[in-house]
């Protein structure tokens, strides 16, 4: 279910970079070709109704969340694209994976060939990438235009914050960001070839928009360990000790 209002979001996202919908459309039914057999969404809904989710982004911050997030493997991780290479370094199950597939591509082929669901989304810029998914073997594929046939919207525009979409629709009691920061440093493991900095920034900043806009819509409970985001509780990682039964 698309959340309401986003039609606008994505108009406003389309204006401000110049992007074309007829593009994304065309990149959208290449994926819906691609994706024979969808993932069950009864089973998204079954990892994140009602629990406490933790959403793993690629910024600055990540690295100093590893051994955190080591501590808490019963929790549900929704991972945004580059940061499973992070996890995958350091032996952290992702329980989901959110990618445009411009990511580290190893990282991203080791977990499409498991059973972990990956929630490929298709844009403009990434029709030919989308060859990739027919080696996954979990997956679902979602649109920034309206959903249809196989595909799904759940709003969302960066990897990061379309992490939080995700999670938001299967309406979890908590969400806590870590690696999310969506400041002026670009983090290691965020897309691996950053031609536009100046570009990459602003997808940032709109990023951190949408989350505050979609945290005035949420009834769970928002919390971030990385940089102060309006409608999101900052928290320390000891206080996950006192909020999260493990």
């Amino acid at each position: 279910m698309t959340i309401r209002g986003w039609e606008s979001r994505y108009r406003e996202i389309r204006n401000a970079f110049g992007y074309s919908k007829l593009k994304d459309l065309e990149s959208a039914q290449k994926l819906n070709r691609k994706i024979r057999k969808k993932y069950p969404i009864s089973r998204l809904k079954k990892l994140i109704s009602g629990q406490t989710v933790f959403i793993i982004g690629a910024g600055p911050s990540l690295s100093n969340s590893i051994l955190t997030l080591k501590k808490y493997e019963n929790v549900t991780k929704i991972v945004a694209d580059g940061a499973v290479q992070a996890l995958i370094e350091n032996n952290i199950k992702p329980d989901i994976l959110v990618t445009d597939l411009d990511g580290d591509i190893s990282s991203i082929k080791k977990v499409g060939r498991t059973k972990i669901p990956i929630i490929v989304h298709a844009h403009g810029n990434n029709y030919n990438e989308l060859e990739l998914v027919s080696i996954f073997q979990n997956k679902i594929g979602t649109t920034q235009t309206r959903k249809f046939g196989k595909l799904e919207n759940f709003g969302g525009f960066t990897d990061g914050d379309r992490c939080v979409f995700l999670a938001e629709n299967f309406h979890p009691e908590k969400i806590i960001l870590f690696g999310m920061d969506f400041g002026k440093k670009i983090g290691k493991y965020s897309k691996k070839k950053v031609l536009d900095r100046k570009t990459k920034l602003k997808k940032l900043e709109y990023g951190k928009k949408l989350l505050e806009w979609l945290a005035k819509k949420s009834n769970s409970d928002l919390y971030t360990t990385s940089k102060p985001i309006k409608g999101f509780r900052k928290i320390s990682f000891a206080d996950l000790e006192y909020m999260i039964d493990n």
